[in-house]
């Protein structure tokens, strides 16, 4: 394989969204020496997740922190591969997701003590691999106050459709579903997962079921949900990025992450020579500035006040620390 260099496609991609993660790179980054990066993505760095990751990644190379390079679409039989050669070629540090490919990326970074891998994984770190540093997007934070406008703008039964009952989705679903609660608590919810992280047709069609089933609005983990109800005259609630452009009579409100902060704590301590093995899921959340909650947009006005109230006073005191949304990990169920 040959390795690719940043592409006029990496600057266009999500270009309004790197120009704001620009101005969240702190001055320390303008370092004499950028970081060699690779980025290795098992999607097009178009899906909603992994362009979180590549917009912060092209952002950082913009700014002169990282040298920046990717590969995409990497089947996870394939992912040790190109994990190796990226290795081979020099990179200092590698991000990606390692969901798929746990044992085997493993044992690649154990072969590579001196790079640095931070990396999507579902496990904590390991003392053994002290070059592995595990992320996720805790957005909890943010998904709990979409759950408050959810609440406000539902008549109580909310069809949920996720790609897979693993805890990076749980628990967004949990404290969306705890936030809706806490507006509305008759309300009720319609729980599915399609089997797959990008099949658009499959989720509207799991989500015009729902619709059939009662549901008045949909929590669009997935895309093709937004779809759905957009089709059908619904309101919809959006996941990791904002989408109220392509939806601006649907999307009411969306739980977005930013991958900024931890990339450039990753940063850091490789331009420190000091990292290692740790934890970099507590950067997502809303008081590390992680995860938000998007503008509401085309719904300023729309959304009724008590609900603008809370979300205020919530978010005020997630941020100081004096509320804490759970993290449930547990599988979601309709109820």
């Amino acid at each position: 394989m040959t390795l690719p260099h940043l592409s006029r496609r990496d600057l266009m991609v999500g270009s309004a969204a790197t120009l704001a993660a620009t101005s969240l790179i702190p001055n320390f980054a303008l370092a004499s020496s950028p970081i060699k990066t690779a980025g290795i993505f098992t999607l097009p760095v178009e899906q909603q997740w992994i362009s979180r990751i590549h917009n912060a990644a092209v952002a950082a190379n913009a700014a002169g922190q990282i040298e920046y390079r990717h590969a995409e679409s990497i089947s996870n039989t394939d992912y040790p591969r190109v994990m190796r050669e990226y290795a081979e070629s020099g990179v200092q540090l590698i991000v990606g997701e390692i969901f798929g490919a746990e044992q085997e990326a493993r044992e690649v970074i154990a072969d590579y003590p001196d790079v640095a891998f931070l990396m999507g994984s579902s496990f904590m770190p390991d003392a053994a691999l002290p070059n592995l540093s595990v992320f996720d997007n805790y957005i909890q934070d943010a998904s709990y106050l979409s759950g408050i406008i959810a609440g406000a703008m539902s008549h109580g039964n909310i069809g949920m459709v996720g790609g897979f009952p693993i805890p990076e989705v749980n628990r967004l679903m949990h404290a969306f579903m705890a936030g809706a609660r806490e507006m509305k608590p008759e309300t009720k919810f319609q729980v599915s997962f399609i089997g797959s992280w990008y099949d658009p047709p499959k989720a509207k069609e799991t989500a015009f079921a729902m619709i059939e089933n009662g549901a008045d609005m949909l929590y669009a983990e997935r895309f093709g949900v937004s779809d759905a109800a957009q089709e059908k005259g619904l309101l919809a609630i959006g996941n990791v990025i904002d989408t109220q452009a392509d939806y601006p009579n649907t999307v009411v409100a969306s739980a977005l992450w930013h991958f900024e902060p931890t990339l450039q704590a990753a940063i850091a301590k490789v331009a420190a020579g000091n990292f290692t093995a740790e934890n970099y899921g507590v950067y997502s959340f809303m008081k590390h500035g992680g995860c938000s909650l998007a503008p509401l947009g085309t719904f300023e006005g729309k959304v009724p006040q008590a609900a603008l109230d809370l979300v205020a006073k919530r978010q005020a005191a997630i941020k100081n620390g004096s509320f804490t949304v759970e993290i449930n990990d547990n599988e979601p169920k309709s109820a």
